[in-house]
């Protein structure tokens, strides 16, 4: 089994992750790339002592990023979107 802290990142605290979370009690996390539902869901309840009742899942691609006449990469990345059961809230969120 993963460790928690490593399979969620950081949280991602954005204008839409806003509306998401006072609108469908929706949190949004940066994630690893490896983590599948179940070990994310596992991890947002471990870390955060709450119940998960979906977990919503995307890859995002990185931007190419240039710098004068060098161009890079930033790295790819994953996106969960986790609902929680309706009682259930992550105080992380609710101080910012």
């Amino acid at each position: 089994m993963k460790d928690p802290r490593s399979v969620v990142r950081k949280a991602l605290i954005t204008e839409k992750g806003t509306v998401l979370r006072e609108m469908r009690n929706q949190y949004v996390f940066e994630v690893a790339t490896d983590a599948n539902r179940i070990e994310i869901k596992r991890a947002i309840e471990a870390i955060f002592s709450v119940k998960v009742r979906n977990v919503q899942t995307m890859q995002l691609r990185g931007k190419a990023k240039r710098q004068g006449r060098w161009v890079g990469k930033r790295s790819d990345w994953k996106k969960a979107i986790v609902t929680l059961q309706p009682d259930h809230k992550i105080e992380l969120f609710e101080q910012i």
